[in-house]
């Protein structure tokens, strides 16, 4: 089996939105999906780490895109581990068309978390390792990996969500994706109109689950560049994302 996985997918009609080009929450959705076909078939994935209390977290994400596929467009998701420590590993993804047009790249972070303690556990200790025989180092991505997201007192509450049964995943804490869906729900249409995402990153603090209430703190830090934090009922922040869009 080779290292890198490649998996298709589709721009389907209602995963996409008013310009007929997929959403950045169900690309980053497809990305999850194919991190999860990756380890499963080679042994670390979900359905074996959920049957010994274990799991895969979501850390960091970054997705850099040239453009978005077109509604119905078919495209290969290609990922890979490009790194592996005791607590955390580092997977790569490639966004490419079947007539072989790079829509763009991603880079994740992910921690293995025991899921009676929901603290990090060491994931050499599955299989004796074999996760470093996958390993690719040779494969290029070559997109900024994500950095910490840097923000001044002056950033604006700007909304506050009640969360419900759909933002919950299976790890039982609110899902990655809606976290993404969240954070561009704070611009309007009219400003998709005008702006298409060229880069978006998150990177996740705390958990927080079913019934906490979010608010988002926005903040300009340059032209078409945003940061925003997410805070849950007590004050604690969950997560921090940055938003980088085209003119």
């Amino acid at each position: 089996m080779d290292k890198i996985g490649v998996y298709q997918f589709m721009a389907e009609p209602f995963h996409c939105d008013f310009g007929g080009r997929l959403m950045m929450g169900h690309l980053g959705n497809h990305m999850l999906n194919a991190a999860d076909f990756h380890s499963t078939d080679r042994g670390f994935g979900m359905r074996y780490l959920l049957r010994i209390n274990r799991s895969w977290v979501l850390s960091r994400l970054a997705i850099e895109m040239e453009e978005m596929p077109k509604m119905y467009t078919k495209f290969n998701v290609e990922t890979w581990v490009e790194s592996a420590m005791r607590y955390f590993t580092s997977r790569n993804f490639r966004v490419v068309g079947e007539d072989g047009q790079v829509f763009g790249y991603g880079r994740s972070i992910w921690a293995m978390i025991d899921t009676e303690t929901r603290q990090p556990t060491d994931l050499f200790a599955i299989d004796n390792g074999a996760i470093n025989n996958w390993i690719e180092k040779d494969k290029e991505c070559p997109i900024d990996k994500g950095g910490r997201v840097k923000m001044g007192d002056e950033a604006q509450l700007v909304r506050t969500i009640d969360t419900n049964y759909s933002d919950i995943d299976i790890n039982g804490h609110i899902n990655s994706v809606k976290y993404i869906e969240h954070v561009l729900d704070l611009w309007d249409i009219d400003w998709y109109q005008q702006h298409a995402i060229k880069r978006f990153e998150i990177a996740y603090v705390a958990e927080a689950h079913q019934g906490d209430k979010l608010s988002f703190y926005k903040e300009q830090i340059a032209e078409n560049e945003y940061c925003v934090r997410i805070c849950k009922d007590d004050n604690v922040e969950t997560c921090r994302s940055k938003v980088v869009f085209f003119n």
